[in-house]
Formats: structure tokens, sequence, C-alpha cells
């Protein structure tokens, strides 16, 4: 039986506990598990059940096609660790169409939110936020990728790497330099996957799959109007959003903890069933 009394906490609603309630129940008799052997294929399932289910209504504010009138860290963080429980990948889904889409949530003009956010809710749109470098990853100044103005476009270049989402996102939310503002300036702009100059590849393997790679722009235009938030304050725009969403992090992590202590208990357990002492048990209960 999972442990809820943490919902009591005095900074939980009764339409967190609702909702939490809500949700267990829907995980645990309505999502379907896959095979993650192909991490790709599985997070489109994936993000296409929670939109059917009404789940990514919480990624997105209530004008756009969302559930709240904005974007609520206690409910995001309870969503993943119910999710996580049951699957890393599941959760990765409902989290990425929470950060790739907050940007335009949070910072983009009236426009981009009627264009995007609908379908980000929907499930029928996958989002992706594309900020890592090789060389620039927990330090955001030392990216690369540079955006310049063309008239009524911006063209950018440069390479991304580490994108959650990469090669199957409707969309990336770019971030690059603004020389043209100096040194300190950046600029977040929507792409869409299918912009030319946008190239997908390499693909990269990790422990816990799902789709991770690299992003090549090359000479990639788009329309001035893409830019989220003012130009060369795109370092306000991403940090930002990550304000609301690492919290969410560390509520992932306790799903995935209450699921490895669950398993472990259980595998103890089993071996009891076989004949284990109940003193060498009680002695594993307890190291764990």
């Amino acid at each position: 039986m999972t442990d809820v009394t943490f919902l009591q906490w005095p900074f939980f609603a009764d339409a967190h506990r609702r909702l939490h309630r809500d949700l267990l129940a829907w995980r645990d008799d309505h999502l379907r598990l896959h095979d993650e052997s192909d991490p790709s294929v599985a997070c489109r399932d994936y993000v296409a059940q929670l939109g059917r289910a009404g789940w990514l209504r919480y990624a997105v504010p209530q004008a756009y096609g969302g559930a709240l009138a904005s974007l609520d860290v206690r409910t995001i963080c309870l969503i993943r660790e119910t999710l996580g429980y049951a699957s890393g990948l599941a959760e990765f889904a409902f989290a990425m169409q929470g950060l790739g889409s907050g940007p335009i949530s949070l910072f983009g003009s009236e426009a981009l939110k009627q264009k995007y956010l609908p379908a980000v809710a929907a499930g029928s749109s996958i989002a992706a936020f594309a900020i890592s470098e090789s060389e620039a990853g927990s330090d955001l100044t030392a990216m690369q990728t540079t955006a310049r103005r063309d008239g009524a476009s911006i063209v950018i270049d440069g390479t991304k790497t580490w994108i959650s989402n990469a090669g199957i996102a409707a969309y990336y939310v770019v971030f690059c330099r603004w020389p043209e503002g100096g040194d300190r300036s950046f600029l977040a702009a929507v792409v869409d996957a299918n912009t030319p100059g946008v190239t997908v590849g390499p693909m990269i393997d990790v422990m816990a799959p799902h789709p991770l790679g690299t992003l090549t722009f090359a000479g990639c235009r788009v329309a001035a109007d893409q830019i989220v938030g003012e130009p060369g304050k795109g370092l306000r725009v991403a940090l930002g959003t990550l304000d609301v969403f690492r919290t969410s992090v560390g509520a992932a992590a306790l799903g995935f903890a209450r699921r490895a202590f669950d398993e472990a208990v259980g595998h103890v357990k089993g071996r009891i069933a076989f004949g284990k002492p109940l003193a060498e048990f009680q002695m594993t209960q307890a190291r764990v």
C-alpha cells in the first residue's frame, strides 16, 4: 500500500489530494506499460496516453487547454512522483511536455501560446527544451550556438547536445547567444522540427533509455515572431522555466526510490516464502 500520509502536509490542498487519488487509480488501472527497448516509440505512446487521459493539461495554463490557471509546482511534483513509481519513461514524457513548453507558457507571446500549447496539452505535439552543449552544461553562459538578425528573420547556427526528445519533438525551444546585444546577451526561439537547417543526430544511449540526441543548426532561419520573451533576455527565460521544474526532479527521484524500496522488500519477502529464516529477513530489512 502506497504511503500517502505526506498529502496531509499543510501546503497540499484538497485539490492536490483528489488529483493524487485519481492519478494513482488511473496509473494502476489504465497506464499501458511498454517494452522500452525503443524509447522513441514508447515515449510517443506515453505522451498520447497521458494526453488522452487529460494529465498533460497540468503541463500548460488553463487558457490554452490546461487544467489550472497557471503552472503549479506541487501538482507537477505529485504527477512526476506518481508516474515515476510505475515508469521512468512515462514520467519523463510528462515532464518534458511541461519543460519543453514552459518557456512559452511563462514568457511567450499570445500568438505563440495559441499556436503551440493546446497541442501539448492534448498530447498531439511533443515538446523539447534545447539548451545544453558539449561545453555548456551547468555553465549556460558558455553556450556557442548563435542567433543573428536577418531582415524579418533570425538565423541560428550551432550544435546542441543531450537534448531530450531529440528526433520525436514537433518543436524545440532553442537558446542561443545574441551578439548584437553584447557578450552577456542571449535569445530563446521556438524552432519547428521540420525547419530547413535543423539536423538530428547522433542519438545518445544512456542507462535509463529515453530519446536523447544532438541537434545541429546550420543557417536555420525562423521568423522573428518565434522569439520567446525579449531578445537579449534568453537566460531569464531559461532560468525562469527551470525554477518551476527543478523541484519536481526531486519528486521524480522519490517515485523511483519508493519503487526500488518496494521491489527490494518484495524480493526479500519472496525469499522468505521459500524458507528463508526470519532472523535473516529481519537483518536484511534493517539494512534496507
